[in-house]
């Protein structure tokens, strides 16, 4: 007979055989994991019987929140009748067809193709790949630099770490790789000085005209930023941006890319992040929500533009085993049409995304340390600062968001730090009764940082 394995057990086996991604695994294992046992709608169930509000929906993907067993049922029959074969040697198969054809119809409608990859991580890869080699067969070699912003998150490959401007991650592995650069990201709150949110979206995406013109046009193939920066903390560029960035990228003649990895698939009220802030990208690495983090499962939506010169310039020798793999197509496709079927993004955009946002702003804009309360849809956060009166943030960044997030970790719910900023994505399906649950348990984490705060004489 097989006895269950304690907590205790499952932590030393974690400890002895697994190293954990961004961790540091001396202090963890000294620690021990929390060991996730279970999942059901929002929520989540440890080892030790622990009930814990998932803030998170899993790292910004599980959009149909747990237990979804239509998803399940789709890997099984799947799984069944052909659990695997590949998309090279001229091969195709109905889930990856379906799926493909599924995504151009949810799409905007300059995406007609998909090339499926496995991760958020290895489609930015893929764009990389993808934009300079739509330049090389129209005869432009030379126009292969890629642009990208400070603090930007677009995955941790050696190409997805170099588009992404995260100095600890550079530190790690001679980064960023050659012809890949970074300009300032459009953070008003931390940037934009004396400037109107407005005023400051227009310097911030002129960055980007200045680069161009000191590189030469001639020489960058591209430029790419993600609707709204999650991993770099949920920072939400002022309306201005985003059609100052393209009007640039047009005239510059230039490649717009969309990371949609996290903002995709309904997050922001819209089905896509590129669709909330009214732009056009040419290319968009999708992943995540794609499907809801039941299958690892990721993509690049291939423009029109694009894809008649790949298509038209023989091999694209690119490609991964198990791109297209047919179990995540048919999961990712049965995903999708929930999301559709059941009406979550539009309930998102109208209802229970207005509320969220409504809620929060009223458990946190009040609070004297507390500033830049902000959210779009199922994306929320709020940022620890000294001194609201003059946006003066702590001396040591990330030092008060570690105590909160760790407050909300011991009260059973996930929310991230990001330096001192605390952040939010919650599944879609949450409710508005759920969504009460949810911040007032955040309002009392908050009051208990506050409290300790004021103990260590940080406030």
């Amino acid at each position: 007979m097989n006895t269950p394995r304690t907590t205790q057990a499952w932590q030393a086996l974690d400890a002895a055989h697994h190293l954990h991604p961004f961790s540091d695994a001396h202090s963890l294992n000294q620690l021990g994991s929390r060991v996730v046992v279970r999942g059901e709608g929002v929520r989540i169930w440890d080892s030790e019987g622990q009930c814990i509000i998932d803030g998170m929906a899993g790292l910004w993907c599980v959009n149909l929140g747990y237990g979804r067993k239509e998803l399940a049922e789709a890997a099984y029959q799947q799984m069944l009748e052909l659990p695997f074969y590949n998309t090279f040697f001229k091969t195709t198969h109905p889930p990856v067809i379906e799926l493909s054809t599924l995504l151009a119809e949810l799409t905007p409608p300059q995406f007609n193709h998909v090339f499926l990859t496995n991760s958020g991580s290895e489609s930015n890869d893929t764009v990389i790949r993808m934009a300079r080699h739509f330049w090389a067969a129209q005869g432009q070699p030379q126009k292969k630099t890629l642009i990208s912003r400070i603090n930007a998150y677009h995955g941790s490959t050696i190409g997805g770490a170099s588009l992404g401007g995260m100095s600890y991650m550079h530190a790690q592995g001679d980064l960023p790789i050659p012809g890949i650069v970074h300009i300032e990201q459009p953070y008003w709150y931390v940037n934009g000085g004396e400037l109107s949110p407005e005023e400051y979206g227009l310097k911030a995406a002129r960055a980007l005209e200045a680069k161009i013109l000191e590189l030469g046009a001639e020489n960058v193939a591209a430029f790419i930023g993600e609707p709204i920066q999650g991993a770099g903390g949920v920072i939400i560029p002022p309306s201005t941006y985003w059609p100052e960035i393209q009007r640039i990228c047009r005239e510059h003649d230039i490649l717009l890319i969309s990371d949609e990895v996290i903002c995709g698939f309904g997050r922001t009220g819209r089905w896509f992040g590129c669709e909330y802030f009214g732009f056009a990208p040419d290319l968009m690495p999708i992943a995540k929500g794609l499907s809801s983090g039941y299958q690892p499962i990721g993509g690049v939506m291939v423009g029109d533009r694009v894809a008649q010169v790949l298509m038209n310039s023989g091999d694209f020798n690119h490609g991964m085993t198990y791109s297209g793999h047919p179990v995540a197509a048919a999961v990712a496709a049965a995903n999708l049409k929930i999301l559709r079927d059941e009406g979550i993004v539009d309930r998102v955009r109208d209802d229970t995304g207005p509320y969220l946002q409504k809620k929060w702003q009223e458990a946190f804009a009040d609070h004297p340390h507390l500033d830049d309360v902000r959210g779009v849809g199922f994306l929320a956060a709020f940022t620890w600062v000294k001194d609201k009166s003059r946006r003066e943030l702590f001396a040591n960044p990330g030092e008060v968001g570690t105590i909160c997030r760790d407050i909300f970790f011991k009260n059973n719910l996930i929310m991230r730090a990001v330096g001192d900023s605390m952040v939010s994505a919650p599944p879609l399906v949450m409710t508005r009764t759920e969504i009460d649950e949810m911040i007032a348990l955040a309002a009392r984490c908050v009051d208990q940082t506050t409290n300790t705060l004021r103990a260590r004489g940080l406030i």
